[in-house]
C-alpha cells in the first residue's frame, strides 16, 4: 500500500471523495503543514496554526497509481482559490499536496503545468506543494463524517 496527502478544503467532502475509489483502501482525515504539535479543530480555526485540513488517502497502487489519485484531486476543488474553497475561507482550507518524495512531487508538478497551459480553469492554479510533514489525525467526530451521515457530498 501507499499513502498520499491532499488539502483541498473542507476535509468531510474531500474524503468521501477518495474514500469511495476503486483501490482506496482507507482513508482518514488530519492536519498537516503547520507549526503547532498536535493541533486540535479548533486551533486550526483560529487560523494561528498554520495547518491545512487534510485527507490522508492510502491505496494500493496496482489499481489506482498516484497520477490517477492526483487528476482527481484536481477535478474536485477550484485550485485557482488561495486559501478557500467556496464559503470556507482561510489557510486551513488551501489547496495543497502534501508529496511524501521526489517522484510524487514531480508528478504533481507535471499535472499543475499541464492544467496551466490547458487554461482548463481560467485562472492559474494556486496548489501549492508542501513536504509531507507531521500528520496530526483530526478528531473521531470527523472521521467518514458524511458516510456516517449517509450523505455524499456537502458541496454547495
Amino acid at each position: 500500500m501507499a499513502k498520499a496527502t491532499f488539502g483541498a478544503g473542507c476535509f468531510w467532502g474531500v474524503e468521501e471523495t477518495f474514500r469511495v475509489l476503486d483501490g482506496v483502501t482507507e482513508t482518514t482525515v488530519g492536519y498537516m503543514g503547520g507549526t503547532t504539535d498536535d493541533p486540535t479543530y479548533e486551533d486550526v480555526c483560529s487560523k494561528t496554526t498554520g495547518h491545512a485540513e487534510v485527507v490522508q488517502v492510502e491505496y494500493n497502487p496496482e489499481i489506482i497509481d498516484y497520477a490517477g489519485l492526483v487528476d482527481v484531486f484536481f477535478e474536485n476543488h477550484n485550485p485557482t482559490q488561495l486559501n478557500r474553497q467556496g464559503p470556507d475561507v482561510g489557510t486551513q482550507y488551501r489547496s495543497a499536496i502534501f508529496f511524501a518524495d521526489e517522484n510524487q512531487k514531480e508528478i504533481a508538478q507535471s499535472k499543475i503545468v499541464a492544467l496551466d497551459a490547458s487554461k482548463r480553469f481560467g485562472k492559474p492554479i494556486v496548489t501549492t506543494l508542501e513536504p509531507l510533514g507531521n500528520y496530526w489525525l483530526a478528531e473521531e467526530y470527523h472521521q467518514k463524517f458524511l458516510a456516517k451521515r449517509g450523505l455524499t457530498s456537502c458541496h454547495i
